[in-house]
């Protein structure tokens, strides 16, 4: 197989700390790239509806590849000859590491090469610690050193590798259950890292929901706590007397940073402090609502279990050191090919024994629900591929392997109470504590955390409210980003509850919601304003009118007649889940030329969402015609010269306001795909270049078109603006004017020298970046956007084309530009996605046995881009939460995933026959107006079908179930069987 790499497969991301670093894509079996190229050509139809997804036929004709793929064979360049590798894993966390004991292979299956931590630590090979993350994120080592206690179950001790495949395949085969090839030591007891993190956000709301409030995080301070062993403590309090956060990284997914500790607790120890004294006033409005009886207070402890992400492809990498160029070759598994090129070069930036002056990293498409997103994996890779003498290292986990090394759901123990006023129904208090247990890797625990303590509201309004959430270190296995993220675990408790306040109160369980729902203008638990309607009084209107619930009743006493042992009964949840991180950035490059042929550059990564579809989709709305060549997963963009300290959540406001002089400067550079970012985030900035093209390209172009011949043309009779002008069938109207095809307005605005191409580059933290720049051609100009190059039309005067220096462009400094305050980082969130979730099922009184019959789920999307696509990640997501509602659970510790003895034959995951595929129905909220963006659906698509699966059973069986999953063991113990 003959493969051209070139400026078009490799792309640049530039010099990382003095280490050239490029990204570029695996190649597939017609030597094209994955998401570059020209693509089919008749997967939208001419009207701009989808046929089918624009990867469709890759896809399914097996030419969509995953990094787990590739062998160096495979790669040019590469030496034909592969070594494999494999780890001995730790499965106590309770003793000292000795040694191996490799014996048990005989002769004939000894590894080339043993490496053990002393090999790493000798030669410099060290764990990355990056900008923008926490200190502890990867944890201290690759392997334990002896005389260590392991920090968690299945940490890996010592790294075998081979030459010969047919060895290595017997040697891990042979290892993979046996018992003491691990030596252990002394008994030490557990020997985790500190405590990720605690975290308080406190409310006392104003006279009404749109009212200011008079304490919230938004406007005075998020509480940050430390720990006496596992008890967080709060300010004033704490074991060292001054106030000291355990730690203040507040990224919600993303770069993020971690400033001193001492400094930031100067800065907000009297507002944390005023914090706590609101604290105290909400406990002792929750102790006088005991004592009054036109109050109820209910208080529920509730556990949300581990899980494993079980993703398609397990994690896996293959890597290669060049000596002799000094080269390192990488192809990886990730959601964030950015995130793992930087920290690359900070990992091997310093080495002396394996100096590396170029990082050349290829992706590809992947799937991973989170659990790639921030993986320590790619890094195990780099560490092996140095002692592959010569030859690339492949590292794969198979699934024993990646239930004990990959990324979990965290597990959550919660103690929440609610108050609510006995005759009207309203909410008044929300107190919740959230234990989320991290395992002994920190990754994004503590991040999590604070997304679940800010989702615990669900889609309610309280006028007060104490949340705290802490992130525990433990020797279970990493917890990280996963989807769902923490949101998943409060929100299924609190609307749980909500179905036992209103049975407690006398009220029809849909009614109480909608009297205590979220509006718009209302405040969020951090004292934030949401971004515009978020639908949830709507959708509750329509799920009240559902057959399914309007005849529950009335078809629970005819089953349960026609069904001896058998119990029917009919649930409902709704929930509204947050999208994006807080830090949120995308860019692209859109240009055409003088036959109307659209190129696109994109950032977006593919990671089976349809993402890449859906940004063509866009382009194709706004100009009237999808992009002929594109190119998705960019990391380098020559036209948009940037830089970046890689600290969106950290960084001061004076650091912001010096920073932003620099108009290369911005808070953040490239987006991971995560928490649900690309239909509105990502897609932010695709409707941003292409609304810039739209108004000053297209625009003056087919008015120049129309404005030909006598007296003016035909557009002289009337009045028309940009505002008229419309993307219709056959090209671009409006106006009553002739419709023109793409093609005749993209020659117009090439001979008139108009801006037709541009790159942007957006930033959002709650509210989007904007700018003023002075275009020539244009003028001043304000765009949503920190970044900005054009490239001018063919017929541009010459001194306007030698300015497009930067990859073709021309880079226009930003005259002035308007960063979100730093304090926004305390609104937590401000965009949501609403969703409920009606579940029919039944439940049989001898085996404890659900049958799901039916369920119908409702979803506010906003404009939707693709509705198949839609479609998919809601049926998708509601696979997933039934089976965190009723089956999926790994036990934390030595019974756990850590032992290496999980796979699916012990792990059960949702088969067809266990969703209802065949009775699953949707309706969709129609969006707000015709402007209206999409909403990020990605993960509250997976939320409320968890706790509508719980009180169906509950209506069933008239019991309540706070600890999940419900499993027919803990069914029939509550029913006394």
């Amino acid at each position: 197989m003959t493969i051209d790499i070139s400026r078009r497969n490799f792309i640049k991301l530039g010099t990382v700390f003095g280490i050239s670093v490029m990204i570029g894509r695996l190649p597939d079996a017609y030597a094209l790239e994955i998401n570059s190229g020209p693509g089919p050509t008749d997967w939208m139809s001419p009207d701009g509806k989808v046929r089918y997804r624009w990867d469709a036929v890759r896809k399914v004709a097996g030419q969509k590849d995953f990094a787990r793929d590739f062998r160096a064979r495979d790669l040019p360049g590469w030496p034909k000859e592969q070594a494999h590798a494999f780890f001995i894993k730790a499965t106590r966390a309770d003793r000292t590491f000795e040694g191996v004991d490799l014996g048990l292979l005989g002769p004939e299956l000894q590894p080339d090469r043993l490496v053990l931590h002393e090999n790493l630590a000798g030669d410099g090979v060290t764990m990355p610690q990056a900008e923008g993350l926490a200190a502890d994120f990867y944890g201290k080592n690759f392997l334990v050193p002896k005389g260590q206690t392991p920090p968690l179950l299945g940490h890996p001790v010592a790294l075998l590798i081979y030459r010969d495949f047919d060895t290595f395949e017997a040697a891990k085969r042979r290892l993979r259950f046996a018992e003491n090839v691990v030596k252990y030591g002394a008994a030490t007891g557990p020997n985790t890292p500190p405590n990720y993190g605690a975290a308080r956000y406190v409310r006392i709301g104003g006279d009404s929901p749109t009212a200011s409030s008079v304490y919230s995080p938004m406007q005075d301070a998020v509480i940050w706590g430390a720990f006496d062993g596992n008890k967080p403590v709060w300010p004033p309090e704490s074991p060292s007397g001054l106030f000291v956060p355990a730690s203040v990284m507040t990224r919600h997914r993303g770069g993020g940073g971690v400033r001193d500790p001492l400094t930031v607790a100067r800065e907000t120890y009297e507002p944390m402090r005023r914090g706590m004294n609101a604290a105290a006033d909400i406990e002792k409005a929750i102790e006088a609502a005991r004592k009054d009886e036109s109050k109820l207070v209910l208080e529920r402890q509730g556990f949300s279990q581990s899980i494993d992400s079980c993703a398609l492809e397990a994690d896996n990498g293959n890597a290669w050191y060049d000596a002799e160029t000094r080269t390192l070759h990488l192809v990886a598994s990730a959601q964030s090919p950015y995130e793992v090129a930087r920290v690359a070069a900070l990992m091997v930036k310093d080495n002396k024994r394996f100096p590396v002056k170029t990082i050349k990293l290829l992706t590809g498409t992947t799937v991973g629900y989170g659990a790639k997103d921030h993986s320590i994996f790619p890094f195990y890779v780099i560490a092996a591929c140095f002692y592959g003498n010569g030859l690339p290292v492949r590292l794969a986990n198979n699934r024993y392997e990646q239930f004990q090394l990959g990324i979990k759901r965290h597990s959550v123990e919660m103690d929440v109470t609610i108050v609510a006023d006995r005759k009207s129904g309203k909410f008044e208090i929300l107190k919740g504590f959230y234990n989320l247990n991290g395992g002994g890797r920190a990754n994004f625990s503590f991040s999590v955390a604070q997304v679940a303590a800010t989702a615990a509201q669900s889609i309610y309004y309280f006028p007060k409210s104490d949340l705290a959430a802490i992130a525990l270190a433990s020797p279970a296995v990493e917890a990280g980003s996963m989807r769902g993220y923490g949101t998943l675990q409060a929100m299924s408790i609190t609307e749980l509850m909500v179905d036992e306040v209103a049975a407690e109160l006398g009220i029809d369980q849909i009614e109480l919601r909608r009297r205590n729902a979220m509006q718009a203008g209302f405040e969020n638990t951090q004292g934030a304003q949401p971004l515009g309607e978020p639908g949830n009084i709507e959708m509750l209107d329509i799920a009240a009118k559902h057959p399914l619930w309007v005849n529950r009743h009335k078809a629970k006493a005819e089953f349960d007649r026609a069904n001896p042992g058998r119990l029917y009964g009919v649930g409902f949840a709704q929930a509204q889940k947050d999208y994006g991180t807080g830090a949120d950035t995308t860019a692209l490059a859109l240009e055409f030329d003088a036959d109307g042929k659209v190129r696109m550059r994109h950032c977006v990564q593919e990671i089976g969402t349809g993402a890449t579809t859906a940004q063509q989709v866009i382009v194709r709305d706004l100009l009237g015609k999808a992009p002929d060549s594109v190119e998705f997963g960019v990391a380098e963009f020559a036209e948009l010269p940037m830089v970046s300290n890689w600290s969106p959540y950290t960084t001061t406001q004076k650091e912001q306001d010096d920073l932003q002089k620099n108009p290369y400067w911005v808070p953040f550079m490239l987006p991971a795909m995560s928490a649900s970012n690309s239909a509105y985030f990502i897609g932010f900035g695709t409707r941003q270049a292409a609304k810039f093209l739209f108004e000053n390209a297209l625009w003056p172009a087919a008015r120049a078109i129309w404005s030909e011949g006598p007296a003016g043309g035909q557009i002289s009779s009337g009045f028309m603006t940009v505002n008229d002008l419309r993307v219709v069938e056959g090209g671009i109207g409006g106006g009553g004017m002739e419709i023109l095809p793409f093609e005749r307005v993209a020659k117009k605005a090439h001979e008139l020298g108009l801006v037709t191409g541009v790159a942007l580059h957006c930033f959002s933290r709650w509210e989007w970046t904007t700018a003023t720049f002075d275009v020539p051609t244009i003028g001043s100009i304000e765009v949503a956007a920190d970044v900005l190059s054009v490239r001018y039309g063919d017929g541009a005067a010459p001194e306007l084309k030698r300015r497009m220096t930067s990859g073709g462009y021309d880079f226009i400094k930003r005259s002035s530009v308007k960063f979100p305050p730093v304090q926004r980082n305390n609104a937590g969130v401000t965009t949501y996605a609403p969703a409920a979730c009606i579940v029919e099922l039944n439940v049989n009184t001898f085996t404890g046995e659900i049958e799901i019959m039916r369920h119908h789920s409702l979803l506010g999307t906003g404009s939707m881009i693709v509705p198949e696509l839609v479609s998919g990640q809601l049926q998708g997501g509601l696979a997933m939460g039934i089976g965190h509602a009723l089956m999926e659970e790994l036990p934390l510790y030595e019974d756990g995933p850590g032992n290496g003895t999980w796979n699916f034959n012990r792990y059960t995951l949702p088969r067809a026959t266990d969703v209802a595929v065949w009775n699953q129905t949707a309706d969709y909220l129609a969006p707000e107006s015709e402007t209206a963006p999409p909403k990020g659906i990605g993960e509250v698509v997976m939320v409320p079908v968890v706790a509508a699966i719980g009180n169906a059973v509950t209506h069933a069986v008239g019991k309540r179930f706070y600890r999940l999953p419900v499993t027919p063991e803990k069914i029939k113990k509550a029913l006394g069987l």
